[in-house]
């Protein structure tokens, strides 16, 4: 068994690593075509971009990990259909074992992936972003044009009351210091009740943003006032506006929560994925669009065993039934299926607000049940 399990194992490892960079390097080369339009803005040239597209290369890696399995398994099972794995089939090799052998071909894989997608994937990916902005002089902002908007909520020292405040910040730097802030203060009763807005700001820990050249606007409620003829005759509301130099702000944001607007949350590790559903949960905001990127991070490693499964029925169609070109070209074609529909399903679950387990499980779940009734049929026929 550790005999033809090694065989398998080299043949398939030096296919998939071939076939792995040779689809990165096929997207490294799109990735720097499409960067090529923002070459010459500021101070990024074309060695700045191919820096960064270098820097999305594990996230490629991390994407075409399991179809590059896939085609591998299948090629390499198809030069062995009329050969090897006939003389491995008479010698009394079954079906099951033929399964076991290749889901433990496929452990490395999976665990690769694990560790590009939590660890060297994020991190790439938040240094290739930092290339461009530091070159660009320009900021990260999210689909608004006034920037990021970010909900923090907290309780007031003073009275224990709960205070909301939004946040917009319209310039977000990659050394995580702020510019250009507006924030809107409501009370419990979900009143405004204040106005800031700061030039700069930098995070002091624990919990606090330092920001300078602040412009504070108190709203004043004038009931509260004492009883006045000439404050009758005011509106509701009174305005106190004071500047400050610098203020400091007590808040539940931390750079960290702010960083992972620096990547997609396709391209973020489930542990900042987690951090931030936290804290859009306690804000009472929308995490779908992250519960669904969570659980995809937690299930598209083992895609690499479904794909594995896939393969196994070319071992048992012999060379008469198409050349090798062919099996190849079916195993990319199912292959780029899976990430259509995997892709696909999501946006249609994040829509539709399905359960995000169930949206991230189910394109794989469905080829498994594809890549089992493959195996019964060949078995059968």
């Amino acid at each position: 068994m550790r005999i033809y399990e090694r065989y398998f194992a080299r043949q398939i490892y030096l296919a998939f690593i071939f076939i792995l960079f040779a689809f990165s390097g096929l997207f490294f080369f799109f990735d720097l075509i499409n960067e090529l339009n923002t070459v010459g803005h500021g101070n990024y040239k074309f060695t700045l971009a191919v820096l960064r597209v270098a820097l999305q290369t594990p996230s490629r890696f991390y994407e075409i990990i399991p179809v590059a399995a896939l085609i591998s398994a299948i090629y390499v099972f198809a030069q062995m259909a009329a050969s090897e794995f006939t003389i491995f089939r008479v010698s009394g090799l079954s079906t099951g074992a033929a399964l076991r052998s290749l889901l433990k071909i496929g452990i490395p894989m999976v665990l690769v992936t694990y560790i590009i997608g939590e660890v060297v994937g994020p991190y790439a990916d938040q240094l290739s972003e930092r290339v461009r902005l530091e070159a660009l002089g320009s900021s990260v902002s999210s689909n608004f044009q006034s920037g990021v908007w970010v909900k923090d909520t907290l309780t007031a020292k003073e009275n224990g009351e709960q205070v909301t405040r939004f946040v917009n910040v319209g310039t977000l730097n990659p050394d995580a210091t702020i510019a250009n802030v507006r924030i809107y203060e409501f009370d419990s009763k979900f009143r405004l009740s204040n106005v800031r807005i700061a030039k700069s700001g930098v995070y002091e820990p624990p919990g606090h943003w330092k920001l300078t050249d602040v412009t504070d606007t108190q709203l004043v409620d004038a009931d509260k006032q004492a009883l006045d003829p000439e404050d009758a005759l005011n509106p509701i509301y009174r305005a106190k506006e004071t500047t400050l130099p610098s203020y400091s702000l007590r808040s539940e944001l931390t750079p960290n929560i702010l960083s992972v607007l620096l990547v997609s949350p396709d391209r973020m590790s489930m542990f900042n994925l987690f951090r931030y559903i936290q804290h859009l949960t306690e804000n009472h905001q929308d995490a779908q669009r992250y519960q669904i990127a969570f659980w995809r991070k937690i299930l598209y490693p083992f895609a690499v065993f479904v794909m594995l499964i896939l393969s196994l029925p070319f071992a048992y169609l012999h060379t008469r039934a198409g050349v090798v070109g062919m099996k190849v070209f079916g195993g990319i074609m199912i292959g780029m299926s899976f990430q259509l529909f995997n892709t696909l399903f999501s946006h249609i679950g994040n829509l539709n607000t399905w359960p995000a387990p169930i949206t991230a499980a189910a394109p794989a779940l469905a080829y498994l049940a594809l890549g089992l009734i493959g195996l019964k049929w060949v078995e059968r026929h």
